[in-house]
């Protein structure tokens, strides 16, 4: 996956690369979709939601920047394939997910990928998780119309953002860094995330500060 996949397709910081060689994606995967666990492409993991191929979970982590000391938190833990990239990189991820049977899900797969500074929880993610900020790392794993407000206030100085920012059909992987109260935005490549489901998410009115 990582010489096939990844290389050519430009990922090149070695940490990431490494992160990504590392993780059984197949522990992360329903068990009628492991024949196509390596594949680069989204699987269904059920309620509507896929996990992210692995070119666009390489290219999120390489975005993010992260640090061997940095706090991360994912938005969308999914069945917890990105969650456990960023718990190779980071001191301590925490992920949440608007679905609790898929926090369930994603709880086993990680302890089976022997994952053990992940904490997750089930609520709408969308504005953030505030009892665990401020944040080294925020990655969104679904399409936002726009980056919420409140996820922003959650990023330490010198902090990194990193969603789809878009409609439903099309979003370009976009970087937030936090410089004290400013915010230098970075867009990236195009993609196609499932959509955010919670108060900001794709569809909702304008977040407001």
């Amino acid at each position: 996956m990582v010489a096939e996949q990844l290389l050519p397709r430009g990922i090149s910081d070695a940490r990431v690369l490494e992160a990504m060689s590392r993780v059984p994606r197949h522990f992360f995967v329903d068990r009628e979709q492991m024949d196509r666990a390596y594949d680069d492409r989204p699987l269904p993991i059920g309620f509507g939601q896929t996990i992210s191929q692995p070119y666009m979970v390489a290219r999120a982590t390489e975005l993010a920047l992260p640090e061997a000391g940095d706090v991360a938190l994912e938005i969308g833990v999914g069945s917890g394939y990105q969650t456990a990239v960023l718990a190779l990189l980071c001191a301590q991820v925490f992920a949440v997910d608007v679905f609790p049977a898929l926090v369930d899900k994603a709880r086993q797969h990680l302890a089976e990928a022997g994952c053990q500074n992940v904490s997750l929880a089930a609520f709408d993610g969308s504005c953030g998780w505030p009892e665990h900020a401020p944040y080294d790392i925020i990655i969104v794993s679904a399409a936002t119309p726009q980056v919420p407000v409140l996820l922003l206030d959650e990023l330490r100085d010198g902090g990194r953002l990193v969603a789809p920012v878009g409609g439903f059909d099309q979003q370009i992987l976009t970087r937030v860094r936090r410089r004290d109260d400013a915010f230098e935005t970075l867009q990236d490549v195009p993609c196609r995330y499932v959509n955010l489901t919670g108060r900001y998410g794709v569809g909702r009115d304008k977040p407001q500060a």
